[in-house]
């Protein structure tokens, strides 16, 4: 079993590295945080312009179809660079939940624009701080129609259509809304990462299309988020280690008292359990980027594995970044907080780490109960 990546995946790694180096400097990321746009558009269209949007979508539709590997490749290194676009939301969820259920008709009229980032997509689940559940899901659709609000929605503002988690009679299915339909309100949230958006959505009557089949909406949803959630982990692996790199730097050319503070042992010890969170994560994104792309019966728990130790490498990795600036790394003109915003914000886009902590639980048990019987 081999967890390295090709030279032709390392090949587009130093292409993605290079490009964003360019095209997205930090600078760029707090052009964003303290505008007026939702996104850097300039950026978006380079990246679709790159072929980024359209790496898993078959070339039916409009894509290259390469895959997950690939994906999990740009994802770290869109991570690393803080990009401030909308490629998660239409990516990792409305590009991946189309190829998972749509019917041809839904992809031939919606992947093309995914593809070339012409159409930005985006999934709407959450209904406000409650985990939502088949108890509690108050958004509905009758004979077609739809009623309800979904809080917070990423990158809501900006989505050319969402893919909507609704109640339908008895049952839970997904559905494709046109957000430029009429009785579709979107509200801006101010969040605390403003380079990633995020909005409220309200149907009062939308025409919304079946997407699936009835009744599978929870277990699509679940699906979606195990896959996504791989690909968030590699996201937040780059951020992590950018923010390991950013403290190390500051560590070797700060001195006090006549020598580097990275030659103190506090500072040290913080640099090392950096390093060591990041490390682990990382084996555990290769073990779920395995996992994805060969769609191996051990999706489930690695993707609960990714997910939980990439969001805690990325806090780590964010929060001793700043401890590591001391005094200045509070500061609104130093760049850690960035990297703080950016933890705290994927930390809780799939769901709170509570809620994969639990998960991954449970997949272990599984794992041991079936180890045991056979």
């Amino acid at each position: 079993m081999n967890f390295e990546f090709s030279d032709e995946q390392n090949l587009l790694r130093e292409q993605a590295q290079g490009f964003l180096q360019s095209k997205c400097p930090i600078e760029a990321v707090r052009a964003v945080l303290e505008g007026d746009q939702a996104f850097d558009e300039t950026l978006w269209k380079g990246i679709a312009e790159m072929g980024w949007t359209a790496t898993t979508i078959p070339e039916a539709y409009g894509g290259i179809g390469l895959g997950y590997l690939e994906l999990c490749v740009l994802a770290e290194e869109m991570g690393r660079s803080l990009a401030p676009v909308p490629f998660s939301s239409s990516v990792y969820l409305a590009t991946e939940m189309l190829l998972m259920c749509a019917s041809d008709a839904q992809k031939q009229a919606w992947l093309p624009g995914l593809a070339d980032g012409s159409i930005i997509g985006t999934f709407a689940v959450a209904e406000g701080a409650k985990a939502p559940s088949r108890h509690n899901l108050e958004t509905r659709v009758t004979d077609g129609v739809m009623n309800g609000c979904k809080i917070p929605v990423p990158d809501g503002d900006v989505a050319n259509f969402t893919v909507v988690l609704a109640c339908d009679g008895d049952q839970h299915s997904l559905y494709l809304v046109d957000l430029k339909s009429s009785g579709v309100t979107r509200r801006t949230l101010k969040s605390i990462d403003p380079t990633r958006s995020y909005a409220e959505l309200r149907f009062d009557s939308v025409d919304a299309e079946l997407l699936g089949e009835a009744g599978t909406g929870f277990a699509l949803t679940d699906a979606l988020f195990e896959r996504a959630a791989i690909l968030f982990a590699f996201e937040q692996v780059g951020g992590a280690h950018a923010s390991l790199e950013m403290a190390k730097a500051y560590a070797l050319e700060r001195y006090a008292f006549g020598r580097p503070i990275a030659s103190f042992q506090a500072i040290k010890h913080k640099l090392a359990d950096m390093y060591i969170a990041l490390t682990l994560a990382h084996s555990n994104c290769y073990y779920g980027a395995w996992a994805l792309s060969t769609n191996a019966a051990e999706l489930p728990l690695a993707a609960a594995t990714a997910r939980v130790s990439a969001t805690e490498a990325f806090h780590e990795c964010s929060k001793e970044n700043i401890q590591t600036h001391g005094g200045m790394g509070f500061t609104w003109e130093f760049n850690c907080h960035l990297y703080y915003r950016r933890a705290k914000a994927l930390a809780l886009n799939l769901g709170s780490l509570t809620r994969w902590k639990d998960k991954l639980v449970t997949q272990l048990e599984e794992s041991n109960k079936l180890s045991v019987s056979n």
